[in-house]
């Protein structure tokens, strides 16, 4: 039997170092690949969509991998379905049938249209909303329909909310649940509808974090410094179950246009405000990670405003 030479011995150590090494390697590589990135958010506000027109649909399975791509550990998934709210209806019952395999990261919301017929009455609307409650509904939005924001069917509804448990988020501009300028409106909803929380979101909503502004601009992204005199800040002093929902371009436009006070408002209203982005087809560009990322927010601030205000507001 003829043993290995000393060079052959070497040659077979290095080379046995390099497969293990290159297989250590593959190994490390796999296992980044699959091991999940640490879930820092909770997103108040995405939508699932059916295919319409030329607009591709979102499936749950779509969402769950944009969710974990993007580290959000659970999401409100809120229908749509005002004919002023989307260009197809998303029913309350198609969100609690789609999420209903992943409640432990979809959280179903649920909606009604306060003009609908046959849901005249306040009993009509309490017991249709504990139906919702109990098929699993956490909370009520996105509310979007074309009445004033302090209609009385408005109203009725919200304090029917109250009643089953429901926190109520509203999209708020001027064609959808409609206000003035200094949102006197909703104030007369904070002020008649005190026992649930309510959500702000939308042009309207997110405008009225500066003043001075003109009833035009209510559906606009304001630009420029932040002029003193906002509604939102008011509102928010005054009213414990008022909040604000970050998503969509309006969210981060009010808060990027002027760095310096929107980064203030972050840390001075950071028990009242959600993260969330407003996500409802694939690619979508949401704006929200980096700008976040860019404000060097206190650690604290942070932690509330991406996930624990949304668990507490839900209960999760």
């Amino acid at each position: 039997m003829r043993h290995p030479s000393t060079r052959q011995r070497n040659e077979l150590s290095r080379r046995d170092f390099l497969v293990v090494t290159a297989g250590a390697a593959a190994s490390a590589a796999c296992a980044a690949a699959v091991a999940p990135r640490e879930r820092i958010y909770f997103d108040i506000h995405t939508h699932l969509g059916q295919r319409w027109g030329q607009r591709e649909a979102l499936s749950v399975k779509a969402l769950l991998g944009w969710m974990d791509e993007n580290s959000i550990e659970q999401a409100a998934v809120l229908p749509l379905i005002a004919p002023e709210a989307w260009d197809h209806p998303l029913t309350t019952d198609y969100v609690l049938e789609q999420t209903r395999p992943h409640r432990d990261r979809l959280i179903p919301f649920c909606d009604i249209d306060p003009r609908t017929i046959n849901l005249e009455t306040y009993q009509a609307k309490r017991d249709l909303l504990s139906g919702y409650r109990e098929a699993g509904a956490k909370g009520f939005g996105e509310h979007k329909v074309g009445v004033k924001i302090d209609d009385p069917r408005n109203l009725e509804l919200f304090q029917a909310c109250a009643e089953v448990g429901l926190p109520v988020l509203f999209h708020l501009d001027s064609h959808r649940n409609i206000d003035e300028p200094g949102l006197p409106g909703l104030e007369r909803v904070l002020r008649q509808v005190p026992d649930v929380p309510f959500i702000g979101h939308g042009p309207g909503w997110w405008a009225s974090i500066g003043g001075g502004l003109k009833a035009e601009e209510l559906s606009s992204y304001p630009e420029g410094k932040t002029p003193p005199g906002g509604a939102l800040d008011r509102l928010m002093a005054g009213y414990p179950n008022l909040y604000g929902d970050l998503s969509a371009g309006s969210g981060a436009n009010a808060i990027s246009r002027d760095r310096e006070f929107g980064r203030e408002f972050l840390i001075r209203r950071a028990e009242r405000l959600l993260f969330g982005s407003d996500y409802l087809q694939p690619g979508q560009e949401i704006p929200q990670f980096d700008l976040f990322d860019s404000l060097d927010l206190p650690a604290e601030v942070r932690a509330k405003i991406f996930r624990e205000n949304a668990k507490r507001l839900l209960g999760l």
